[in-house]
């Protein structure tokens, strides 16, 4: 199911006109790893991590943005991987890289 999503996010990204060029690439490889990471994860965090990761992508994204939607969603992705900030640091760093890039979007 947390693949799935990615994939939608991929496909999200990819038809955007929303993103510049170097930022839509630079999600792209980062979609691509964390799809990685997250076959290490339990299968519920690994689609709470997706689904908020879809949440986020999708307010930044908006044409109307909107910063106080882009930031509680972005938390919300960063937050459900806090706990993996020590046991699986590559996981916690895609997530907080991706957060970032979100945030400078909404900006």
């Amino acid at each position: 199911m947390a693949q799935n999503t990615l994939q939608k996010l991929e496909t999200l990204i990819k038809d955007s006109s929303q993103i510049e060029g170097t930022t839509q690439e630079e999600l792209l490889d980062l979609i691509t790893s964390l799809k990685s990471e997250l076959h290490d994860v339990d299968e519920e965090q690994a689609r709470s991590i997706a689904k908020f990761a879809e949440v986020a992508t999708h307010e930044a994204l908006r044409e109307n943005k909107n910063a106080d939607l882009i930031e509680i969603s972005t938390q919300g992705l960063e937050r459900s991987a806090q706990e993996f900030a020590s046991t699986q640091p590559t996981l916690f760093g895609i997530v907080r890289t991706i957060v970032r890039t979100l945030s400078n979007m909404g900006i």
